[in-house]
């Protein structure tokens, strides 16, 4: 615990490792976990298939709970 999957365009192995230990630091600092319960992973969605795959399959039904969407924050207390 936790596994964080990233659904996003591709992009090249150097820069999905970068953010994938970004990821890592960031869970060990705020959600106070080893670094060995953390998992990434990542799923490269084609841009054609984005609005079908991820936005009405993913993003739409589960809004309620997006705390950020579409770079603005939403459902928050603050």
């Amino acid at each position: 615990m936790p596994y964080i999957k990233v659904k996003a365009y591709p992009k090249d192995k150097a820069i999905k490792e970068k953010v994938a230990d970004e990821i890592q630091v960031i869970f060990e600092k705020y959600w106070g976990c080893a670094s060995k319960a953390i998992s990434v992973s990542f799923e490269e969605v084609s841009p054609s298939d984005w609005q079908s795959e991820v936005v009405e399959k993913e993003i739409q039904p589960n809004v309620a709970e997006m705390l950020v969407l579409n770079g603005e924050k939403v459902n928050r207390n603050d």
